[in-house]
């Protein structure tokens, strides 16, 4: 066995924690593997609720604004050139590095460090790509390997299902209704196929005795492609699924509580390596957390949205109580391009909302948004404008725009352009 674990990261499109190890009423068998045998983050946030810049804090361990990364990478928008890249990092302590699928960081996969990797003609369906990691684990492969599995899933547009709705459960921030129902249950369909793929991963890691020395990772990158989750930095759009599976004690069926972030990912394999961490990252090694070593990380999260379909700035914070959001333009409460689905991508709960509450369309999103979480799970109370929340609120501004001092904010300057060559949907559009 090599010295340095073998890695293996499996990472979704929008599944945020809709598996059933997180609480949710849908069948991951193999997910539930994945936690009992190893190590469940339980808090675990994105750095911004869209693929491209939350995807890329993973690669780099910095914030979006810091990594340039503000946007989506088939529109335009692109990482700094001297940022580090988590390929590159691995690549330079002696591992073969490998992308299986999908990565949305990058024009191409060569740009980010990876030595081989799958040719854009075979796709990124789960179903596709889990075959070929699983002969990838049977035949031998040089260790030490860093290898990642991009599957599309559980982007839209999900599988169509035709059973009954009755068990099907909404979550609480979507109205119970059939049409949302019947999505759900599309949405669950997409789920269950990725773990099928996770389960055929494992099941590969057992019969080539590579999984004593490989540290299994699964994520996403943000949350479900639903209303209220997806684009926004409410917790359903922030909110990250985080398991890990390994030597060096990540085992045990163990669960961790306390704030983490999808940009301490990359300071924890470079500490698991025993390779230095470039001081530009932010990310914090989660080691400490696995080991017991430490209760928390940090008493806050910084999380952000500059452009995703359409240009929607905001700014905000999230401690283990409350929740504080800056909008810097005015936005209806749903930024409808930025809320996926609709005519040309049919979202059977977009279009819900859009005949029976058209107003989160169209209504004004305050300046200001302040949450306790701890009373108002579901942020449906704003308390920017409560007296007996005015302190809470002036020091979670202060905090966000202290940050935002510190790591030179581009909309500290005011609107942020769009760079050479970028594409941004008219703030007008109902459609991505």
């Amino acid at each position: 066995m090599s010295e340095k674990p073998n890695i293996l990261l499996v990472i979704t499109h929008d599944t945020g924690r809709h598996l059933s190890c997180y609480g949710q009423r849908v069948s991951t068998p193999n997910m539930e593997r994945l936690a009992r045998e190893g190590v469940i983050f339980r808090q675990a946030y994105c750095t911004a609720p869209q693929c491209s810049p939350s995807r890329a804090s993973l690669l780099t361990g910095m914030l979006p604004r810091e990594n340039g990364m503000i946007g989506l990478a088939h529109r335009g928008f692109c990482l700094k050139p001297d940022v580090p890249r988590l390929p590159v990092l691995l690549g330079q302590a002696g591992y073969s590095t490998r992308l299986f699928g999908h990565q949305h960081e990058a024009t191409g996969p060569a740009a980010l460090g990876y030595e081989h990797f799958t040719p854009p003609e075979i796709g990124c369906d789960c179903r596709k790509i889990a075959p070929l990691v699983v002969e990838f684990l049977e035949h031998s492969p040089p260790q030490p390997f860093y290898a990642v599995a991009g599957f599309t899933q559980t982007h839209r547009p999900y599988p169509e299902t035709s059973g009954p709705l009755d068990s099907v459960h909404v979550p609480p921030y979507l109205p119970d209704v059939p049409e949302v129902r019947r999505d759900v249950a599309n949405l669950n369909r997409s789920v269950e196929m990725v773990d099928e793929a996770v389960g055929m991963i494992l099941d590969a890691l057992d019969r080539s005795g590579l999984a004593p020395s490989t540290l299994l990772i699964y994520t996403t990158d943000h949350g479900i492609a639903f209303p209220g989750a997806k684009a926004t930095l409410f917790d359903p759009g922030i909110g990250i699924a985080l398991l890990m599976r390994g030597p060096g004690g990540i085992s045990g069926g163990r669960e961790v509580g306390s704030l983490v972030s999808n940009m301490d990912v990359l300071p924890t394999l470079l500490e698991i390596c025993g390779q230095p961490v470039p001081p530009c990252v932010e990310g914090k090694s989660l080691l400490p957390l696995i080991r017991g070593e430490a209760v928390r990380l940090r008493e806050e999260l910084f999380v952000e949205l500059t452009y995703h379909a359409g240009y929607d700035p905001m700014r905000g914070i999230r401690t283990e109580q409350y929740k504080y959001i800056r909008s810097f333009e005015w936005r209806p409460w749903w930024y409808p391009p930025n809320v996926d689905g609709g005519q040309h991508m049919p979202s059977p709960s977009k279009q819900w909302f859009a005949r029976h509450r058209p107003e989160v369309f169209r209504e004004p999103r305050p300046e200001e948004l302040l949450y306790d979480l701890t009373a108002d799970p579901l942020e449906r109370d704003n308390l920017a404008d409560s007296p007996a929340y005015a302190g809470v609120l002036a020091e979670l501004r202060e905090r966000v725009e202290g940050k935002m001092r510190r790591t030179n904010d581009p909309l500290l300057s005011g609107p942020v352009p769009l760079p050479p060559g970028g594409r941004v949907t008219s703030p007008h559009s109902f459609e991505p």
